[in-house]
């Protein structure tokens, strides 16, 4: 008996426009761990991965059909490129939303984290958003409702006597919250939790993948009401347009915020993070360099582009000068060296050891999509905030696979019922940084048929003990550096990969190595300062 999961579609299937749709107002549904478990076998998960793959083929370059065996179709960042109306609407929308900076100057006041005009800036974009949204919708779809103001028309019906209009007043409330419960259940609530929430939190001040997947599935809800209309056979260059013409322009505009307004990163795992703010133009800009496909082809996992640059070029400022216009992996690069300085193995040490595979960027491409799925979509920190209608379904996919325990599953935060979270010790005792400790539940499949796409099936994934025997089989180790290393990196890229990275890549885990002489415990601590004394006193 055939077990394996069922193949995955090549896009996100539409609505159909002929059948009536019930829209929901998005709400929130991740609390605790156990919700993350039930995310991981929802439909909204399967389509978030399936539109993921489906703008991750369509950047894959394209073999050519002359003779010259060298020759590839390339999708490369161009700003003189066309596109079709339902983009260039949206490429207005983000511009406005540019222009809405200058409304609201960064503050001049001190400050220790973001700066505070960013809630100005976002209060504008959310009281346009209505606006915003109307200018980019068909026509067919109708325009946004606008409930939260009070415009019904129920107090005229308050009159009479006191009785009576005592009773008009409770049945006018009734009235009015059931209008206000239908309206909020409409397709532009939908949309508009969806893209307000794509530019950063306003309590926090930050900014992080979260919201990045937030402007995902609205593009994703955007493809599946029919704004795109393509005929079946230009589903491909519809969604290539759609990385193109509206994902790139929307990563300029965030890129321009979090320097006007000094964002703080959401979630971030400091160096150990593969960017502090942004995943998804390293996976589109990998696909961009990977070896060339018919159309017929599968996904390659291995190779590269015969122009693309080297693996380890990202490390040269130079080259990333040179193609950061015109690739989405450079161009996420080239921002991460216009704010940061120092070394870029020690301000970005995950990307330093990517640039030293030597498969090529298929091979990047391929860890890329796995780090998303374990490191975006299975982390209870990046999507307990995420809303759930019902174009993005909170309902149980019936083809999902059942999830095994793991470690990671395990470690997820639980509630108990008086609302408290329950501690989870670290393993073996030391102090370590929460991430660290309590590592989101990596799911044992990847939607949509993901895992066929990147060669592996559940099975092979590590399925560890549970947590309490983990920490007994840990309890006397130290969790080193090394440790959090491979557990970021290697799950995604093969072993064999990094023993061919540039040298200076484990330079942290070589050092972790080198013994630490050890004080002797008969001598005095004035014995022990003595030489330092000595050498102090003979400074000038």
């Amino acid at each position: 008996m055939d077990s394996s999961p069922p193949a995955a579609p090549s896009s996100l299937p539409r609505l159909d426009q002929s059948k009536p749709h019930s829209y929901l107002a998005p709400r929130k549904r991740i609390h605790d761990g156990e919700d993350v478990s039930h995310f991981l076998a929802s439909q909204a998960y399967k389509d978030i991965g399936v539109f993921l793959l489906q703008l991750n083929r369509s950047m894959c370059p394209r073999k050519s059909s002359t003779s010259d065996a060298d020759a590839a179709i390339t999708f490369p960042v161009a700003p003189d490129q066309s596109f079709p109306e339902p983009v260039r609407k949206l490429q207005c929308v983000i511009l406005k939303l540019g222009e809405f900076v200058e409304q609201a100057p960064p503050d001049t006041g001190p400050r220790r984290f973001g700066n505070v005009a960013f809630r100005t800036w976002l209060g504008i974009v959310e009281s346009h958003a209505n606006e915003l949204l109307a200018e980019c919708l068909p026509s067919h779809l109708g325009p946004p409702s606008h409930n939260q103001n009070g415009d019904g028309d129920g107090d005229g019906d308050i009159t009479g006597s006191e009785t009576e209009g005592e009773t008009s007043v409770a049945d006018n409330c009734s009235r009015s919250n059931s209008k206000i419960r239908q309206e909020e259940n409409t397709l532009h609530a939908e949309l508009r939790s969806y893209f307000t929430g794509s530019f950063g939190s306003k309590q926090r001040l930050d900014y992080g993948t979260g919201h990045e997947l937030s402007f995902l599935a609205f593009l994703g809800c955007l493809w599946k009401l029919g704004v795109f209309d393509s005929a079946a056979e230009e589903e491909e260059q519809t969604s290539r347009q759609i990385v193109l013409g509206i994902l790139h322009p929307y990563l300029q505009l965030i890129r321009l915020v979090i320097k006007t307004y000094t964002l703080e990163p959401a979630g971030s795992h400091g160096v150990w993070g593969l960017d502090d703010h942004c995943f998804l133009p390293y996976i589109f800009g990998s696909a961009q360099l990977s070896r060339p496909i018919s159309p017929s082809e599968a996904m390659s996992v291995e190779g590269s582009l015969e122009s693309a640059p080297a693996t380890g070029d990202v490390v040269k400022k130079p080259v990333v000068e040179k193609w950061r216009d015109k690739n989405l992996y450079f161009g996420a690069v080239g921002f991460i060296n216009d704010v940061k300085t120092g070394p870029f193995w020690e301000h970005s040490p995950i990307l330093f050891d990517i640039s030293g595979v030597r498969s090529g960027w298929g091979k990047i491409n391929k860890g890329m999509l796995k780090m998303f799925n374990a490191e975006v979509l299975s982390k209870f920190p990046v999507v307990q905030h995420f809303p759930f209608g019902s174009l993005f379904s909170w309902d149980r996919d019936p083809d999902a696979v059942e999830q095994k325990q793991t470690i990671h599953m395990s470690a997820q935060p639980h509630y108990s019922s008086s609302g408290m979270s329950s501690a989870i010790p670290p393993i073996g005792g030391v102090t370590a940084a929460p991430w660290t400790q309590t590592s989101s539940r990596a799911p044992t499949s990847i939607p949509g048929g993901m895992d066929q796409h990147l060669g592996y099936h559940p099975h092979h994934l590590p399925h560890g003990p549970g947590l309490a025997q983990a920490q007994q089989l840990h309890g006397q180790q130290r969790q080193s550096l090394r440790w959090v290393q491979e557990s970021h990196i290697h799950v995604y890229l093969s072993r064999q990969d990094h023993s061919a990275a540039q040298p200076g890549a484990n330079l942290v885990a070589e050092e972790e190595t080198q013994e630490v002489p050890q004080p002797d415990p008969r001598e005095t601590w004035q014995e022990r300062a003595a030489p330092k004394i000595r050498k102090l006193s003979q400074c000038p």
